[in-house]
């Protein structure tokens, strides 16, 4: 019986030791969170403001003032990021019941007007606004494989690159402060960050999006949230 026993407490043992290991590789293995929470974000290397608030249908605009930035370009790896504005709130101390003043919202950015828009590449729409494939966030343009992309207005390229999951190498210029466009699924990028481009200008050369057919993901946003292209391209 005393044998029996001390091999149920060796066995007891062992399952003990090797659940904690478990629970130590899990926790090793476990990637890091850089969405702690859907009102905030960590900044990794290579993203920009713009970038960022591309991610959250946000105005980068917006970002800037709710995170207190100035012009939005001093970012830094690890910083924390909030994603929306001071909110209405009021707290009260867990031994007081005097409130402290909520934090007071900050100004809007009026808007302005869109630019004159033109098409940027030839060739028809063959996935509308809001349909797939697709991100269903702009329009879907076919082409041939190299066909150039050219700015749809005049503006400063604010992202060139490819970080942005679903629009391979992508482009996005800032018109003004309302508006921006994109321009995703390229071969090649010919404009980088920082750099004024004029309406018209080439930008980019067509590159394959879904189903491995040459296309170009075209977008305009209006405050950071995706509008119908159609509405502002002229009738061609």
């Amino acid at each position: 019986m005393l044998v029996e026993f001390q091999k149920v407490k060796r066995g007891l043992r062992r399952l003990a030791v090797t659940s904690l290991l478990l629970v130590f590789i899990a926790a090793c293995t476990t990637p890091p969170s850089w969405h702690d929470n859907p009102q905030t974000h960590i900044v990794r290397k290579g993203e920009t403001l713009f970038s960022i608030a591309w991610r959250y249908g946000k105005s980068a605009d917006d970002l800037a003032r709710w995170n207190r930035l100035g012009d939005g370009s001093l970012i830094y790896p690890g910083q924390r990021l909030r994603l929306t504005g001071a909110a209405a709130t009021t707290r009260r101390s867990a031994s007081s019941t005097t409130s402290q003043p909520a934090p007071r919202s900050l100004p809007s950015i009026p808007a302005e007007p869109p630019p004159n828009w033109a098409w940027p590449t030839g060739g028809r729409i063959n996935v509308n606004f809001g349909a797939k494939p697709g991100t269903g966030t702009g329009v879907l343009i076919n082409g041939k494989s190299g066909q150039s992309i050219y700015a749809a207005a005049s503006g400063r390229v604010v992202y060139a690159g490819s970080g942005l999951i679903g629009y391979g190498k992508l482009i996005i210029l800032k018109h003004n402060d309302t508006y921006l466009s994109a321009y995703g699924y390229n071969a090649s990028l010919l404009a980088k960050e920082g750099d004024q481009v004029k309406k018209g200008q080439k930008i980019a050369t067509m590159g394959e999006g879904p189903e491995r057919k040459p296309r170009l993901h075209f977008e305009i946003r209006r405050n950071g949230k995706p509008v119908n292209p159609r509405q502002y391209l002229p009738a061609r």
